[in-house]
């Protein structure tokens, strides 16, 4: 079965550029006894291959449900999910570990490394659930602490970092089984602002080498390192910008004596 790439309602997409992500109609209802909550409704969005993406809204609005479910930790209530031209909306448990541990890399908020292990550890575990030979974890775990310039502290524990050094860890884990897409859950959120600053730098320097990216953010400054940006509002899309938009809007309003920061 094949589905039209569309955006929100936007233009359809060339089918000479397959999506990497495609979503047709998502919703996504909690229950509890006696309260229903439409946390997602009617989505429709498309991520191609060496985007960045940027979901933004207020709090409550739907952004870490959406992640949630483009990273098969949950699944929708109604309508269909593509992933590289499958379909994965309904798979089972074990499936979506699987499609999980192979194709997505995970950023989180509170970076979630294991306190136990050392950063070496933290970044080769995702492997060790592949059955990857030892020399071939060696290897792509190096490769991913130097990515992001952490293959000093390889015998460190999360404890003995400071904020910034544990999400590049974080980082390193994510992209170290070469995932088809990261997402990134407010990956600056409970860092200050110079470690914002490298840890989205470092994000933008994944995009420019060809990762694909959606990440999650209430933060303008943040949104803004990303080519295109949806607006989500009480589980909806309600606006789409990419980088070029934003950027004449920024000089429009510079050029009327406005500074935008």
């Amino acid at each position: 079965m094949t589905v039209p790439d569309t955006v929100s309602g936007g233009p359809q997409q060339e089918e000479s550029s397959p999506s990497l992500i495609r979503l047709e109609g998502i919703s996504k209802v909690f229950y509890t006894d006696e309260v229903e909550t439409h946390a997602l409704s009617g989505i429709h969005l498309v991520i191609q291959p060496g985007e960045y993406l940027s979901i933004a809204g207020p709090s409550g609005c739907g952004k870490s449900t959406l992640l949630s479910l483009l990273g098969l930790l949950d699944t929708p209530t109604d309508g269909e999910y593509w992933l590289a031209g499958r379909d994965v909306a309904n798979l089972s448990f074990s499936d979506r570990a699987k499609i999980r541990n192979r194709e997505i890399g995970f950023i989180f908020q509170a970076f979630n490394l294991i306190g136990d292990l050392t950063v070496y550890e933290n970044v080769e575990l995702p492997l060790t659930y592949r059955r990857m030979p030892s020399d071939e974890r060696r290897r792509r775990v190096q490769e991913a602490l130097e990515r992001v310039g952490m293959s000093h502290r390889v015998k460190h524990f999360p404890s003995q970092l400071s904020g910034g050094q544990q999400q590049r860890v974080a980082v390193a884990r994510a992209v170290v089984g070469s995932p088809k897409i990261l997402l990134a859950d407010e990956p600056t959120g409970n860092l200050d602002s110079t470690n914002s600053e490298q840890v989205m730098d470092l994000l933008s320097e994944l995009h420019q080498e060809g990762a694909t990216i959606c990440m999650v953010t209430h933060d303008p400054r943040y949104a803004r390192y990303a080519t295109r940006t949806v607006h989500l509002f009480d589980g909806r899309i309600v606006e789409e910008e990419t980088g070029t938009e934003r950027q004449r809007e920024e000089q429009r309003l510079e050029e009327s004596g406005y500074h935008v920061s």
